[in-house]
């Protein structure tokens, strides 16, 4: 038996099985991020009315946002072809993932909101506006957001990809190894 065999008869490995697809999967994560989404900004702007004085926590969206939000279905698919892209083969580090993919799905997110904030400020249906605000881009986007697009793309991964384990430890230096399928 080659060493490749021996090596891998060793190691226990936990595999997700896949979720299946088509569209009715499509359909039940986008309106999965779409919801979640809406969620999010309800609470945000809840809390962000509560620290102005608003006592009353009110919180506030458009209808706008759920396709917005349900684009968040991308951001899986869009990670997992990154990784491949570099190299990975599907095994990845759990911290370097969740840097990686944290940091993919924040400059998604804010390239996201800046298109489609622009194009519906030229159409004058914006619901959203953050001129004067810090960290403001054009009155789109808000750079102060980072953190918070970095945790939500993770959220929407997390959500639309299946709960992913753990497959092994690399022997070398003993770090989980992720593995995509």
């Amino acid at each position: 038996m080659n060493r490749w065999k021996q090596k891998n008869r060793n190691q226990k490995i936990a595999v997700k099985k896949s979720s299946g697809g088509g569209w009715r999967q499509w359909v039940r994560n986008f309106t999965l991020c779409g919801l979640t989404g809406w969620g999010l900004e309800i609470l945000l702007t809840s809390v962000e009315g509560f620290a102005a004085g608003d006592m009353k926590f009110m919180g506030k969206t458009s209808i706008y946002m759920f396709p917005i939000y349900g684009m968040g279905i991308l951001l899986g698919p869009i990670g997992k072809w990154v990784d491949s892209w570099i190299g990975d083969r599907g095994q990845i580090a759990v911290k370097d993932r969740i840097f990686r993919h944290g940091i993919l799905d924040m400059v998604l997110i804010f390239s996201a909101e800046y298109l489609t904030g622009t194009f519906l400020k030229s159409l004058g249906i914006c619901p959203w506006d953050y001129t004067g605000r810090m960290l403001s881009v054009d009155g789109v986007i808000r750079l102060d957001f980072a953190p918070f697009w970095f945790m939500t793309g993770l959220l929407f991964e997390y959500l639309t990809g299946g709960k992913e384990e753990i497959l092994s430890r690399d022997p070398e230096t003993e770090k989980p190894i992720y593995r995509q399928i």
